[in-house]
Formats: C-alpha cells, structure tokens, sequence
C-alpha cells in the first residue's frame, strides 16, 4: 500500500512538472504571437497617418496649380506613399487575422497602387485625392460597410481587423489564469488525498508520526502550481523556472525519502 502510495505522489509531482513546462511553452508562443499583432496594429496606426499626410500633400497640389502632371505631387506625397507601403509590408508579418487578413492587406496594398497611378495620370492630384479620403459606403440600417471607402479608411478598418484577433489571442486559455487553477490545482488536491492516506497508514498501522518531508514536497509543490496560476507568464521567465523546476526536483526527493523508513521495515529476507 505504501509503495503504491508513494507512486500516486511522485506521479503528481512529475504531473505538475510537466503542466507547468506546457503552460510556460504555450503561453510564452501565445504572448509571443500577440507582441507581434500590437505591433502589426501600430504599424497600421502609423499607416494611417501617413495616408493622411499623403492626402493633406495631394490637396496642397491641386490648389496651388491646375497642371500638377507638369510638376508632379511633391516629394511630401512620394516619402508619404513610400511610408505606407513600407508599413503595410510591416504589418503582414504580424497578421493575425488568417487568410482574411491577408486578403484585406493585399487589398490595401491595391488601393495605394491605383492612388499612385491616379496622382501620376493626367488629371494629377485631382484624380488622386477621392481615392485617398472617400469614405465607406453604408449598408441598409445605416453600417459603414468595411474597405468601400478610400485608402485612409481601409487602412482604419484594416487596423480594427487586427485589434479584433489581438483580443482573441489574448483571450486565449494558455493566459487565462482562471483556467488555469482546475489544471495545476487538481495533481496538488490528489496529492493531498495521498498524503492524508499515507498519513493515516503511517499512524494506524505503523503506530508512528507522519514523516515532515511529505509536508514539505505537498508544500513545495503546491507553490509552483499557484505560482503559475497566478500568472501564466511568469513560468516562462528564466528566474522563475530557475527556481521552480528545482524546486520540483526536491519535492519528488523528499516524497521519496518521506516513505523509505516504513517500506524498509517490510524488507523480510526470503528463505
């Protein structure tokens, strides 16, 4: 009974430690994965802004001269343009939106093609400007319809694409602690029951006081397993595994060391 007893504990020792490497690798992609949609996001921001810089360029040549396609939109617009470009491209690395997202970046990417074309046409920025800033066309109970409108307001609803699959990664199990607890806290309530049992054995049949060491390998277990609920980003952290993945260690140590005493009594020589 002790023996077996004595593999319940370190099963859910070796149970533990195995949960808390999966949460610190699961978690640490998830996380990983959202860093690089924020930073999708604020390169759409930043997008944004200079599609609206390239508008306020295209409306400074039109008003200055009715032949802008002799003197072109102006250095502004061009270093304007390339920024969108150059942000977009960024963006895609850190597309969480699947292959939908996909599609609407390539979409963008078309708008400011065509604004390119259009500012460089015979007609100039004049041409140009309504493919810039036109806003979205609306549904029959009055939506803005998503990517219907001129560049700069594809580029917000590209941007709001994106801020939608950033909550979704953030809502992912791996870093929700609350369901976490049920995972890790489970191994630690059975190794409670197991204890308490080998308790019971000790004291009734061995006429002895149960050993501190299966005290403290519960103890030391139970606080890796409400160290990595509390936040499931911390097992990731270098210091932290540094200290609970040796601290696991120990506690299958002292449940080992907790039984040896009883199991060595029953050590008979046969005959």
């Amino acid at each position: 009974m002790l023996r077996r007893l004595r593999v319940g504990v370190l099963s859910m020792v070796a149970l533990t430690a195995l949960l808390y490497l999966l949460v610190a690798d699961r978690a640490g992609d998830q996380m990983a994965a959202a860093d690089r949609t924020r930073q999708a996001v604020d390169d759409l921001t930043e997008a944004r802004e200079a599609a609206v810089r390239a508008k306020d360029e295209l409306r400074k040549a039109a008003a200055a001269t009715g032949e802008v396609d002799l003197i072109g939109t102006g250095i502004g617009f061009a270093n304007a343009t390339s920024g969108v470009s150059t942000l977009l491209t960024s963006a895609t690395k850190g597309n969480a939106a699947g292959e939908q997202g996909l599609h609407h970046i390539q979409f963008v990417q078309g708008q400011l093609t065509t604004c390119l074309q259009l500012a460089s046409g015979p007609q100039g920025a004049a041409a140009a400007i309504p493919a810039v800033e036109d806003g979205p066309e609306q549904d029959d109970e009055g939506r803005d319809v998503r990517f219907t409108g001129g560049l700069i307001e594809s580029l917000e609803d590209l941007r709001e694409i994106e801020i939608l699959a950033l909550d979704e990664q953030l809502r992912s199990r791996w870093l929700n602690p609350y369901l976490l607890w049920p995972l890790f806290i489970t191994p630690v309530a059975v190794m409670l029951l197991l204890a308490c049992a080998s308790s019971y054995v000790v004291a009734r049949h061995f006429r002895q006081y149960p050993s501190p060491a299966l005290g403290l390998a519960l103890l030391a277990t139970a606080s890796v397993a409400v160290t990595a609920c509390s936040d499931p980003l911390l097992p990731g952290k270098g210091w932290v595994m540094a200290i609970a993945l040796p601290l696991l260690i120990a506690a299958g140590g002292l449940g080992y060391v907790a039984y040896r005493p009883r199991i060595d009594e029953y050590r008979f020589p046969h005959p």
